[in-house]
């Protein structure tokens, strides 16, 4: 099925220390992400827990394509070096369409 709304990608992960170097890698990576791109992503941390980190990119018009471009950035800047686990989780949203159009159940 083809998507006609934008969808909005959110990368988290557990950062394993908050330094400049980790900033910076993942800087460059988001950096990638916007010339490749033009989405400029925003990088933040939870509230309560500054090392779970989330990167958040929208609005993504070809989210397939999107995905795997994301992934080869991440490899190429070894973003799961940064992490405690060795994972970035990536999730994919888009504006619920009106019930209306819905498939009924």
């Amino acid at each position: 099925m083809a998507r006609s709304r934008a969808t909005s990608f959110y990368v988290y992960y557990r950062i394993a220390a908050d330094t400049r170097a980790a900033r910076e890698q993942i800087g460059a990576l988001m950096d990638e992400v916007a010339a490749r791109t033009g989405i400029h992503g925003r990088l933040s941390a939870r509230s309560d827990d500054p090392t779970m980190w989330m990167e958040h990119y929208a609005p993504v018009l070809r989210p397939a394509s999107f995905r795997r471009m994301l992934a080869t950035i991440a490899r190429a800047h070894d973003a799961l070096a940064l992490t405690k686990d060795g994972v970035r989780h990536v999730e994919e949203f888009s504006p619920l369409p009106p019930l209306s159009r819905r498939a009924k159940p």
